[in-house]
């Protein structure tokens, strides 16, 4: 072997030793916090999520209205795509509702915390998507009133219009000679 491969494979085993350990995923930290809680306390805390999402669904269709009585498309559209987001969001976490009960009643621990998750990352989820919302109807939208353009020309620019072409000069071409010199 040559001395490049041999230091090639050791710069790539130097290098693929030292790579550091992923950080653990948000979701992941909020799985080890709920394993702290009790059934009781899961389903208490569950239950007050879905009532704060069901509250940010109500505050964000107040921000539709005041979108469409503004008649701006463009914040209408923006608070429009937040509240479907939260629709499908709080039908998610209605669903896993349901299955953190059907989970605890069966005594699975592990499937009540990943439902109890599940509702926990919706609820912060819609709170981001509520805020969004609000800035949608709080920013300022594209000004759509008349517009009036004023145009000042320098006086010594000369009249030439751009658009007219000027004629090519004509081609004069000349006769043969009529007879020939010697």
């Amino acid at each position: 072997m040559t001395i490049r491969t041999i230091l090639a494979a050791i710069a790539f085993l130097a290098i693929s030793s030292t790579a550091a350990a992923q950080q653990p995923f948000e979701q992941e930290v909020q799985a080890s916090k709920t394993e702290k809680l009790s059934a009781q306390e899961m389903l208490k805390s569950s239950s007050d999520y879905l009532a704060q999402m069901r509250r940010a669904l109500k505050l964000v269709l107040g921000k539709l209205e005041e979108a469409r009585a503004s008649k701006d498309v463009v914040k209408l559209n923006c608070v429009n795509e937040k509240l479907t987001n939260i629709k499908g969001l709080l039908r998610i976490s209605e669903q896993a509702d349901v299955s953190l009960q059907e989970a605890i009643a069966k005594r699975e621990e592990q499937q009540a915390a990943h439902e109890y998750a599940k509702v926990n990352i919706a609820r912060q989820k819609i709170d981001q998507l509520k805020a969004e919302a609000e800035q949608c109807v709080g920013m300022l939208a594209f000004e759509t009133g008349e517009t009036q353009v004023t145009v000042e020309e320098p006086q010594d620019l000369p009249q030439l219009d751009p658009t007219q072409t000027v004629p090519p000069p004509p081609i004069v071409s000349r006769p043969p000679p009529a007879s020939p010199t010697s």
